[in-house]
């Protein structure tokens, strides 16, 4: 469970990222257009990046992972990116954070 959680949590973080680009893009056109808000859009943006990008660390962390320091990271790694990445970025959070549960509750394979 550990690493289908890890696995969940890496694509995830890879759409989330993708998600963050296009946010980025939106507050770009609207600052082009002199709109208000899109500072903060723009900023939102800036936190979805930063926090898919540590979705995909952590989540390839937990692949491996002896402990569950890394899955709890990555739970806490969705929230705060669910909560400072934007509407599109949280979807994809929302992911993220499963897997975090399913790398938490996992259980480390043993060699025969």
């Amino acid at each position: 469970m550990r690493k289908a959680g890890g696995i969940i949590a890496i694509i995830a973080g890879i759409f989330a990222v993708l998600a963050a680009g296009f946010t980025l893009f939106v507050g770009g056109a609207a600052g082009a257009f002199q709109a208000e808000g899109a500072d903060t859009v723009i900023m939102l943006g800036w936190g979805g990046v930063i926090f898919s990008f540590l979705t995909i660390v952590l989540g390839a962390v937990t692949l491996g992972a002896g402990s569950k320091v890394p899955a709890i990271l990555l739970i806490f790694c969705a929230i705060l990116g669910a909560v400072m990445g934007g509407t599109f970025v949280a979807i994809f959070m929302v992911l993220a954070l499963i897997g975090g549960i399913l790398g938490i509750f996992g259980n480390k394979a043993t060699a025969a």
